[in-house]
């Protein structure tokens, strides 16, 4: 992998980006309350990063892989939280 400042900017910015899911995850751990967050938000998100993350297996481009792979786990987890909250009462 040639690293230069073109990648440090892919990473850059896929932290960046990425960080925007960690505020909602420790919120809703935090109230047990996902009642506000839609199933289709973090639903259509995850769909569109699993296709980036195939798209940067395939053109071999490890900050697509490292920016999505983290955005589809933050996507996953926020619709799990909402599902085992919404049982248990909480959402």
């Amino acid at each position: 992998m040639d690293f230069d400042i073109f990648t440090l900017l892919g990473f850059v910015a896929g932290t960046v980006t990425s960080i925007g899911f960690i505020p909602q995850l420790i919120r809703g751990y935090q109230t047990k309350k996902l009642h506000d967050v839609s199933y289709w938000m973090p639903l259509v998100l995850a769909i569109g990063m699993l296709l980036w993350l195939l798209y940067g297996f395939f053109r071999n481009d490890i900050v697509i892989i490292v920016a999505n792979s983290f955005g589809v786990s933050c996507n996953m987890l926020l619709i799990t939280m909402k599902k085992w909250y919404s049982t248990r009462g909480g959402s």
